[in-house]
C-alpha cells in the first residue's frame, strides 16, 4: 500500500503541471489574441453555423450591419473574419496581401481540383506562380489577348450571323439570350485554348458540349454545398451525405472530357495545328514532364474554362438585362457605337477604349451584379491585424464584393442603375469596385472577360434593335450560385438593322 501511494505521488505532481501548462497556454493564447474582431453570440462547438443563410452575402451583410465592417465568425473550429469595406479590402490585400495569399483546404480542392494543384485554390507558393506564370504567358497577358483578338471576333460573328437567320424576313424574333452568351463564352475560351468550337454545326460537338456544360453545373453545385466534413475533419472518414462520392464521381467524368479534347488535339498534325494554349501545354510536357503532369494540364485547361465561361456569360446576362430595362441607357450605347465605329464595318477589340460608356454600362452591372458575390476565400499563412483587430493565423478571409458594392455610405443611390457614376476617372478606385478580386489572387482573366463583355454586347447593339417581350420588364430575380445567376433565363426579341444586314452571311 504504502509503495502504492509513493509512485503516485510523481504521477500527481505530474498531472498539476500537466494542467498548470494548459491553462498557461490558453490564458496566453486569449492575452495574444485580446482584440479580435466583434462576433456576433455564437454556440458551443458549431459556433455561428446555425445563423448563416442563404443567400449567403446578404446574411453576412446583415452580420456588418450591426457589427461593423469587419467581423469574426466561428464556424465550429474555424475562425472566419468578413470583411465588407473598400480600407479593410485594401489593408488585407497590400499590407497583407502575402499572409492571405494562401486559400483554405477544402474537400473541394481535393477532390474536384486535383488535390489543390489548380492555379484557382493551389496554396501560395512555387506551384502556384508556375501556373499563373503559364496561364499568364499563353493565354491571357495583353501581348497574347491582342495575337487572339480576331478569334473573339470570328465567334461573335458568328453568333451574329445565328441572329441574323433568326431574324428572317426582318422582323422581330424571339432570342433565348442566356444559352446564346453561354455559347458565345465556351467557344471563344476553346477555340483560344484548342482551336475547336463546339456549339456550330456539328451534332456531336454540341452534344460534347453540353456534356462539359451539365459537369460544370454540377462542379459548381457541389463546391457551393457546405460539408461539415471540412469544418470537422473526423468526419471525412465517413462521408455522412455522400458528398465525397459525388465529388469523385464528377472528377472522374471531368478527367475523361479533358482526357478526349487531349487526346483529339495529339492527333492534329503539328503542321496543321494552330498555338493554342493546348498545344504549347503538351510542348511543355515533352520537355518537362515531371512539372507539367496530366493533372497539371487538366487542371488549367477546367479552371479557365470553368471561370471563362460562367463569369463572362453571366456578365452579359445581367448587362444586357439592364439594358433592356433602361432603353435610354441602350440608345445612348447604340449612339456613341455609331459615332465612333460607324454602320459601315462591324466593332472590333480595338474600339472597346473609345466607347466610354459603354464601359461604364458594363462596370455598373458588374456592381449591381458582381459575378461572384463573395470572393473566394483567403486563409491567413500567420498572425496579423486588420483595422486594428487582431487575426491569428488558420483564419479564413472572406470579402463580401456585393455589401461593399451596394453600401450606400460609398456608391450614392446604391441600388439604382446609373452608368453615368463612373464618369469620373475614379470611381472604382480603393477596393469600391472589386468583381474580380484584388491583390496577387485576383483574377488574372479581368482583361479578357471585360474584352469579349465588351465586343459581343457592342455588335449585339450595333447590328440589331432591342426589346424586352410584350413590352414588360425583364425580372432581376437573383438564383442561389457562386456566381449569382438569374432566377429566370434571359429572353429577348430583336430585329436587324438594315444598314447592318450586308456584313453577316443570312
Amino acid at each position: 500500500m504504502e509503495e502504492a501511494k509513493w509512485y503516485s505521488m510523481p504521477l500527481i505532481i505530474f498531472s498539476l503541471l500537466l494542467l498548470f501548462f494548459l491553462l498557461k497556454l490558453l490564458t496566453s493564447k486569449q492575452e495574444r489574441y485580446k482584440n479580435l474582431p466583434p462576433s456576433p453570440p455564437g454556440l458551443p462547438i458549431i459556433g455561428h453555423l446555425h445563423l448563416l443563410k442563404e443567400p449567403l452575402h446578404q446574411t453576412l451583410q446583415a452580420f456588418s450591419y450591426k457589427y461593423g465592417p469587419i467581423l469574426l465568425l466561428r464556424l465550429g473550429p474555424k475562425k472566419v473574419v468578413v470583411v465588407t469595406s473598400p480600407s479593410a479590402v485594401e489593408e488585407c490585400f497590400t499590407k497583407n496581401d502575402v499572409v492571405f495569399a494562401n486559400r483554405p483546404r477544402s474537400l473541394a480542392g481535393k477532390h474536384l481540383n486535383y488535390n489543390n494543384t489548380n492555379m484557382g485554390v493551389a496554396p501560395y507558393g512555387e506551384l502556384w506562380r508556375n501556373l499563373r506564370r503559364i496561364t499568364t504567358l499563353e493565354m491571357l497577358s495583353t501581348t497574347r489577348l491582342d495575337k487572339t483578338s480576331s478569334i473573339r471576333g470570328e465567334e461573335v460573328k458568328f453568333l451574329m450571323n445565328q441572329l441574323m437567320k433568326n431574324c428572317g424576313s426582318g422582323g422581330y424574333s424571339k432570342v433565348d439570350l442566356n444559352s446564346k452568351f453561354y455559347e458565345l463564352s465556351f467557344n471563344a475560351m476553346t477555340m483560344m485554348m484548342m482551336g475547336k468550337r463546339f456549339y456550330g454545326e456539328s451534332v456531336e460537338d454540341i452534344e460534347e458540349a453540353k456534356i462539359f456544360q451539365n459537369l460544370m453545373r454540377e462542379h459548381f453545385e457541389l463546391v457551393k454545398k457546405a460539408d461539415p466534413a471540412d469544418l470537422f475533419p473526423v468526419l471525412q472518414c465517413v462521408d455522412l451525405f455522400g458528398t465525397q462520392k459525388k465529388m469523385i464521381a464528377n472528377a472522374e467524368n471531368m478527367d475523361k472530357f479533358l482526357q478526349k479534347l487531349v487526346d483529339e488535339h495529339r492527333t492534329i498534325s503539328v503542321s496543321t495545328k494552330m498555338k493554342a494554349l493546348i498545344h504549347n501545354l503538351l510542348s511543355l510536357q515533352d520537355t518537362e514532364p515531371e512539372f507539367y503532369t496530366n493533372e497539371i494540364i487538366y487542371g488549367i485547361i477546367m479552371v479557365l474554362l470553368i471561370a471563362g465561361t460562367e463569369t463572362s456569360s453571366t456578365t452579359m446576362e445581367w448587362t444586357m438585362s439592364l439594358l433592356l430595362n433602361h432603353p435610354d441607357a441602350m440608345t445612348k450605347v447604340k449612339t456613341e457605337i455609331d459615332a465612333h465605329v460607324g454602320q459601315d464595318r462591324l466593332i472590333d477589340e480595338q474600339d472597346l477604349p473609345k466607347l466610354n460608356y459603354l464601359s461604364n454600362v458594363i462596370n455598373e452591372a458588374l456592381r449591381l451584379y458582381s459575378p461572384v458575390p463573395l470572393l473566394l476565400p483567403h486563409e491567413a499563412s500567420e498572425d496579423c491585424t486588420v483595422g486594428g483587430y487582431d487575426v491569428p493565423c488558420g483564419t479564413m478571409l472572406m470579402v463580401n464584393a456585393l455589401a461593399i458594392h451596394r453600401d450606400p455610405k460609398i456608391w450614392e443611390n446604391p441600388t439604382k442603375f446609373m452608368p453615368e457614376r463612373f464618369e469620373s476617372e475614379s470611381a472604382g478606385d480603393g477596393c469600391r469596385l472589386i468583381p474580380f478580386g484584388s491583390g496577387r489572387r485576383g483574377c488574372p482573366g479581368t482583361n479578357l472577360a471585360k474584352r469579349i463583355v465588351g465586343l459581343a454586347l457592342g455588335a449585339l447593339i450595333q447590328s440589331f434593335e432591342w426589346k424586352t417581350i410584350n413590352e414588360e420588364e425583364v425580372d432581376m430575380a437573383v438564383s442561389s450560385g457562386l456566381t449569382m445567376p438569374k432566377l429566370k433565363p434571359l429572353e429577348a426579341i430583336c430585329k436587324r438593322r438594315p444598314s447592318m444586314s450586308r456584313h453577316y452571311l443570312i
